[in-house]
């Protein structure tokens, strides 16, 4: 892969679906954001993972892509929302069903600590489901805050 040109920057999404044909659902929104610019250059395989959070309901679909755009890191989160709510996501109980959910987890190497944005996601670190698909595009990617890698993180999750 080529380094972003100066003006684009690198940024990793999660991406998930509970609700209907979640595979279709992760395919549609990687298909919604290349049309709104976001360059997708690279996906994890998608994987079938129990909900966090709230337990009583449908097992998810979750994936994460790397990819370019020259947004900044709030017109990022707003067209994440945009296309959440065009794919007919409506607002409902907090980590409850969803026809998809998108998240910012890394943009560069930048902090962020805003009510409405945090990044990295503040829970990325503690979701098998946020780090596995994470690992299989950018294992050794470092956390900007706790200063391990993807691989680390993962293999804490997970006892070894």
């Amino acid at each position: 892969m080529l380094p972003p040109s100066k003006d684009m920057s690198i940024v990793h999404i999660g991406i998930g679906s509970n609700i209907g044909d979640r595979q279709a659902h992760c395919k549609d929104a990687i298909e919604r954001l290349k049309r709104k610019g976001i360059v997708v250059n690279k996906l994890s395989p998608m994987y079938e993972t129990e909900p966090w959070g709230l337990k009583e309901q449908p097992k998810f679909i979750n994936m994460a892509i790397e990819a370019e755009t020259s947004l900044s890191p709030e017109e990022l989160l707003n067209t994440l929302k945009c296309v959440e709510k065009e794919m007919g996501r409506e607002e409902s109980v907090r980590w409850g069903p969803r026809i998809i959910d998108l998240d910012i987890l890394f943009y560069n190497d930048i902090v962020i600590n805003m009510e409405h944005l945090q990044i990295p996601h503040p829970l990325l670190h503690k979701r098998e489901f946020v780090l596995l698909p994470l690992f299989e595009i950018v294992p050794d990617k470092e956390h900007p805050i706790l200063k391990k890698t993807i691989r680390q993180l993962k293999e804490e999750l997970n006892g070894v």
